[in-house]
């Protein structure tokens, strides 16, 4: 399996000796420096040695004149392989980030990040995919040139695309999925055998959708495409700041409460998007004209505005959207704005869960204003301030993806997991030609419904006559592109229906994902025609196999 077990509170946690190295180092020679520096060199301006604390041996770069003075270690990668790369590491003095980096003959890839301390082990996890097999060199890189990096545990395993898929199949059957068995009986209670079992899904239990925006209000197309495949949604702009009080003190909600009474007229959950945008690009032009008073007692009119209109009818809300790479609010209100805002969103809604919500967090290796290193000391910061330790947060992941790299969106999710409250994907979506999104959407819903951590996924696929933002699922007719297919392909799989014999014994074995389904039940060509069908619930909750005994009568 590509992730050994790593228990949460180790990643997040600073441990006073480093744990072994996952896979035994893999391909890495050397890997808990026992033997020396054999295999390790000197990467740039540094100095390294070898050292030992309390019976833990370990490599150190000291006096170094750059970033990337480090130790290093050369490799040979191989094309179409996924490597996840993990090391634990120390810094002398300060809270550091250190990343690690992969010279090759194309660039230089980042695999993953940590803000390491001092007196205390910090585990480093990422990942990469490599264009082309040559050699390359792993070494460790912080702007902070004034410490020393020491590090430990160093591991970087292979996988084949093949090893990749059949690990995230075995996930989803083991996390997404139950063994469920029916029997069918007769009115005498004996067990009918070779009678056909017709299961059909009402509704999948996890959580996965697609942005909406106003324009399906009015076209009956659009809403039959939509409703027949999604359980969950949000708006693309309607219910934002810029939408609902163009001009100050005219706040008009006519158009959300619309879109908001048609989703829960077909059972549509609604995730609230968004309180406050950070991005300075995205205020009405009154907003940006405030003073810092009048701009506090605007922002906290909003937040009690529209989250005491939707109070209780949402199931999240993102409140300071794209918090880490813009500070609009901060530039106004000071640095701990975005801690002040979630605690008056959590006196106003403190039922629904609070989202963080940020992009390039687990779609790019190299962007560090969003790192997950980062997300979690944004997230500590604001459960810290005063009065919100008790605050319902959550993690969303905009997940705007280009070219996949796999190992680094699963590293990324442990890291973010670690905070132990609910992740989702809120915004995938795929970039590039239409003949590629097709195929990379398909790994990204893949992997991410593969992790037990994900708590649902909405692609940001609101139809516009003149486009969608990135990704369309439908022409404008509504008939399905290519992502379109790859989303009704894993529909089936999750769901769909099933059609099967029963044994001697009168059973049928199944695995289904966790939902609502109808079972029919046929035999010899007698139909259960008072019920017509049977409701079954598969229920993660449940535990264990699930049985449904089914009496057929004439």
């Amino acid at each position: 399996m590509p992730y050994p077990m790593i228990t949460r509170s180790a990643l997040r946690q600073c441990l006073e000796n480093p744990l072994r190295p996952q896979y035994n180092g893999g391909i890495i020679v050397n890997p808990e420096l026992n033997d020396g520096l054999r295999a390790w060199s000197t990467f740039g301006d540094a100095k390294t040695e070898h050292r030992e604390s309390n019976g833990n041996k370990y490599g150190a770069a000291h006096s170094r004149d750059n970033p990337y003075g480090s130790m290093a270690q050369k490799l040979y990668l191989k094309d179409s392989h996924l490597y996840t790369c993990s090391a634990w590491v120390q810094v002398s003095e300060g809270n550091v980030q250190v990343t690690a980096i992969f010279k090759t003959d194309s660039g230089f890839k980042k695999a993953g990040s940590v803000f390491a301390e001092p007196k205390c082990w910090s585990m480093l996890k990422g990942g990469l995919t490599v264009d082309a097999s040559g050699p390359a060199e792993l070494y460790f890189e912080s702007n902070n040139t004034s410490v020393e990096i020491w590090v430990d545990s160093i591991s970087l395993q292979p996988f084949t695309e093949k090893e990749w898929r059949s690990h995230q199949d075995q996930s989803i059957e083991r996390t997404r999925n139950e063994k469920v068995r029916i029997q069918a009986i007769d009115e005498q209670g004996n067990p009918l055998s070779n009678a056909t079992i017709s299961i059909k899904q009402n509704k999948l239990r996890f959580p996965f959708g697609c942005a909406i925006n106003k324009n399906i209000l009015s076209n009956t197309a659009y809403q039959d495409w939509f409703t027949s495949r999604f359980g969950v949604t949000t708006f693309e702009d309607e219910m934002k700041w810029y939408s609902t009080e163009a001009t100050r003190g005219h706040v008009d909600y006519s158009v959300p409460d619309a879109m908001l009474a048609f989703a829960k007229q077909h059972n549509i959950a609604v995730r609230g998007h968004n309180v406050i945008w950070d991005n300075p690009r995205y205020q009405n032009g009154w907003v940006k004209s405030l003073s810092p008073n009048d701009f506090r007692t605007a922002v906290q009119a909003r937040v009690g505005s529209v989250m005491t209109r939707y109070r209780g009818r949402l199931i999240a809300w993102d409140v300071v959207n794209e918090n880490m790479p813009f500070s609009f609010v901060e530039s106004k209100l000071g640095q701990k704005a975005s801690s002040v805002i979630y605690n008056w969103a959590g006196k106003t809604d403190g039922l629904t869960t609070l989202f963080l919500n940020e992009f390039y967090t687990i779609e790019r290796s190299g962007d560090v204003a969003a790192s997950p290193a980062k997300y979690l000391q944004k997230l500590k910061e604001i459960q810290s301030f005063p009065g919100n330790a008790n605050l319902r947060m959550g993690i969303g992941l905009e997940s705007h993806f280009n070219i996949p790299n796999l190992p680094y969106m699963r590293a990324s999710l442990d890291t973010l997991a670690s905070a132990n409250v609910p992740i989702w994907l809120t915004e995938l979506d795929v970039q590039g030609n239409p003949a590629q999104q097709g195929i990379y959407l398909e790994r990204f819903l893949r992997e991410a419904s593969s992790y037990p951590k994900i708590a649902g996924i909405v692609m940001w696929s609101a139809w516009k006559p003149q486009g969608c933002y990135s990704m369309g699922l439908t022409d404008n007719n509504f008939k399905n592109l290519a992502t379109g297919d790859v989303v009704d392909k894993l529909l089936h799989e999750w769901g769909g229906s099933r059609m099967g014999l029963t044994d001697a014994n009168g059973f049928f074995e199944a695995s289904l994902s966790h939902g609502d389904y109808n079972v029919k039940i046929i035999s010899h060509g007698v139909t259960d025609i008072s019920s017509s069908t049977t409701n079954l619930k598969v229920d993660p909750t449940v535990g264990g196999r699930t049985t449904l005994i089914h009496q057929v009568t004439a």
